[in-house]
């Protein structure tokens, strides 16, 4: 994911609008169907939305452009959340006390730290280099926390850089 995207939703939830449509029985939306055509003829790309946004024919094509790429944002963050060691394809749900909602919080608030990291650390994105995946950069971090007190990132990222753990402090590990 190179992007980061901040939304803002009128229903940030389902259950509040439907409470909403209870309250006033005459809350209307618009639908909006988009349906790209190749020269054969042949469906491109379908796709639908329903908005409180007035449409028209001034604006029809900025909504479905807006929704199009609210889709791919979407559709990328989410993605990422679920394959790239985030886990959150686990269903937190909303849990007696709501745990599981401030750990589904927590995910994406580590996710945001994240994506600042990725755009602005230079030690990080030369870690990322020498280990030439993501991935690859996620298991060498871990492995290093198995092994080492970790003091400061910047000490992980040039471990990493350098191929050494030279400036890591040994784990002391209590037998008794």
């Amino acid at each position: 994911m190179s992007g980061l995207a901040v939304m803002h939703l009128k229903y940030p939830s389902l259950l509040q609008f439907d409470r909403d449509c209870v309250k006033n029985k005459e809350t209307l939306v618009n639908y909006l169907e988009y349906v790209e055509i190749d020269p054969k003829g042949n469906k491109k790309y379908v796709n639908n939305w329903i908005t409180d946004i007035k449409l028209t024919r001034e604006n029809v094509a900025k909504v479905m452009r807006g929704g199009r790429a609210r889709w791919e944002i979407e559709n990328e963050t989410f993605n990422t959340l679920k394959t790239q060691g985030y886990h959150l394809e686990h269903n937190y749900g909303h849990g007696e006390q709501h745990l599981a909602t401030n750990l589904a919080c927590l995910t994406f608030t580590a996710f945001l730290i994240n994506q600042i990291e990725q755009l602005a650390c230079k030690f990080f994105q030369q870690a990322l280099e020498a280990k030439k995946s993501k991935k690859a950069l996620w298991l060498g971090i871990r492995g290093l926390f198995d092994w080492f007190v970790i003091d400061n990132w910047e000490d992980v990222y040039t471990a990493i850089i350098g191929g050494r753990s030279v400036s890591l402090k040994h784990l002391v590990v209590d037998t008794t």
